[in-house]
């Protein structure tokens, strides 16, 4: 969570690095080494992450009416290995790997999103993006994707409430099969801004684990949030 200058960027057809961190495709492994400073608490922070994909997926959608932001799955299905250095950590397990892009800033066309990703019994993964523009009615994408790499589409289930996140109070809510509650395993983060959890749900028949994210626009452009990024994601060159 660095942002760099134009001199500490550097882009190859399978390599891409970014200061003193870089990502590099090994045959079919992404490659992800990790140096960097935390903020606001300067420590060391180095490790190296494997990520072997099931298949590579190239479906892409648009995220908003006039398509200048885009979303797609790079590899719904895949497995990862981790091991940290700094703080010395490891572990193994599922993986998931995608790409958003945009032609203008984030915050212009959106209000708020929620997002879910599930792992499901037969090896597939659903995604639920659930996307709140400023004009225009909400757009739901809900794909299931195969561990080939292929998809199909699905019908989101009806909207859930969940609590607000117990620090910044960002409202949040998930798509869930009705007649079972939602309920909140564990927060991963909380920030004034964006809230991302595990969440106990169910989708397509099965009562699943889903890693759930809300992003809530409003506050990214809020005078207190500007002021207080540049302290948890400072610029370097």
């Amino acid at each position: 969570m660095t942002e760099r200058g134009r001199r500490h960027v550097h882009r190859e057809a399978r390599e891409f690095t970014l200061g003193s961190s870089r990502l590099k495709w090994d045959g079919g492994t992404l490659v992800v080494d990790i140096d960097e400073i935390t903020a606001p608490l300067p420590r060391r922070l180095r490790g190296r992450l494997r990520l072997h994909p099931l298949a590579l997926s190239p479906w892409q959608t648009n995220l908003d009416a006039d398509g200048r932001h885009r979303w797609g799955p790079i590899a719904p299905a895949a497995r990862i290995e981790v091991e940290m250095r700094d703080p010395k950590l490891s572990w193994s397990g599922h993986a998931y790997l995608d790409s958003n892009e945009g032609d203008e800033p984030i915050d212009r066309p959106f209000s708020a999103w929620d997002w879910s990703r599930a792992l499901l019994s037969d090896g597939s993964t659903a995604v639920i993006y659930d996307v709140r523009p400023k004009t225009g009615a909400d757009r739901i994408i809900a794909q299931r994707f195969a561990p080939d790499g292929s998809t199909t589409p699905f019908k989101a289930p009806p909207r859930q409430w969940l609590p607000a996140s117990k620090w910044w109070r960002i409202k949040r809510t998930i798509r869930s099969d009705s007649g079972a509650p939602a309920r909140v395993l564990q927060t991963l983060t909380d920030t004034p801004f964006y809230v991302r959890s595990t969440i106990s749900a169910d989708v397509l028949g099965e009562r699943v684990t889903a890693l759930h994210e809300t992003l809530n626009l409003r506050r990214v452009v809020s005078l207190p949030v500007r002021l207080m990024l540049p302290w948890r994601m400072p610029r370097r060159g």
